[in-house]
């Protein structure tokens, strides 16, 4: 069924749309090492802005293209560009040999207070993407791990959702935990991975936390646990637990300092049926 939906005004009943205070903004191609960012109110690149201004230069596509905001300054006598928002993508396209133009689109704001104006807005009038819609528009994009990561939750019974539950209310066997998924199978391998989906799954968590995902993968990889139960003993133990699983852990992860999943993983197992360990004797 498509999803194809039209865009269409909302309802403005009780809003004072404002009038545009500036001019039209214009979209023009620069050279991007002709671009310049204010420090006064931008950020430098740290360690974590580098890898990510690597992996654009690597993945550079237009299809990936955002153009930067930029408004015209003064720097030493100069009329030039200041990039208001999007310094990461000038950089890694400056860094990149096969591009000599990028799009940018100039807004009115000539006064440094202005420009900081600008960023402000930019970086708080809109949503963040969620790793949740990040996802989704991968699977689509036929993205591999994106749609490794779908088949691994549909194999094992869970069901990623698009958002969190508009009324707080999950069903069985939901997850809105995609990142840890992803970690998952990326430590685990997709095999590996389910089989610790399918012990969540088959308790029947509403919904299954990126907590219980931790606990599982500990207690089904960790050499100390992982030999001395049968997984469908771990997924009725955490099933006979969950009105007290979770409160229980609070208390132990308070008492010894653990992180949350540790404890719940520690409360799990003491619950779980224990394999009985045959000795062979010599003859």
């Amino acid at each position: 069924m498509s999803d194809i939906r039209p865009i269409a005004p909302i309802d403005t009943t009780g809003l004072k749309p404002a009038m545009p205070l500036t001019a039209l903004p214009k979209c023009e191609l620069v050279d991007p090492q002709e671009l310049f960012v204010d420090g006064s109110y931008q950020r430098s690149i740290g360690e974590r802005g580098h890898r990510q201004i690597r992996r654009m230069i690597q993945r550079f596509c237009w299809t990936r293209f955002k153009p930067p905001i930029c408004a015209y300054g003064q720097h030493e006598g100069k009329r030039v560009l200041m990039v208001l928002d999007g310094q990461h993508t000038a950089i890694a396209a400056a860094s990149n040999p096969n591009v000599d133009l990028i799009p940018v689109m100039i807004v009115d704001a000539p006064e440094t207070s202005a420009q900081a104006a600008a960023f402000v807005g930019q970086n708080t009038d809109r949503l963040a993407v969620t790793p949740l819609q990040l996802h989704q528009a991968a699977v689509v994009a036929q993205d591999e791990d994106a749609v490794t990561v779908e088949q691994v939750c549909q194999r094992a019974g869970v069901t990623v959702l698009k958002g969190p539950a508009g009324n707080g209310r999950y069903r069985a066997r939901e997850t809105i935990a995609v990142t840890t998924v992803s970690g998952l199978v990326e430590r685990q391998t997709a095999m590996g991975a389910r089989r610790i989906l399918e012990v969540l799954a088959n308790a029947d968590l509403a919904p299954v936390t990126g907590h219980h995902i931790r606990a599982a993968e500990y207690l089904m990889t960790n050499k100390d646990y992982c030999q001395k139960f049968e997984p469908q003993d771990l997924t009725t133990a955490i099933s006979e637990l969950f009105l007290t699983a979770e409160d229980d852990a609070k208390v132990m992860s308070h008492a010894h300092r653990w992180p949350f999943w540790k404890a719940l993983a520690v409360v799990w197992f003491r619950k779980t049926k224990k394999r009985r360990l045959h000795l062979r004797v010599a003859a």
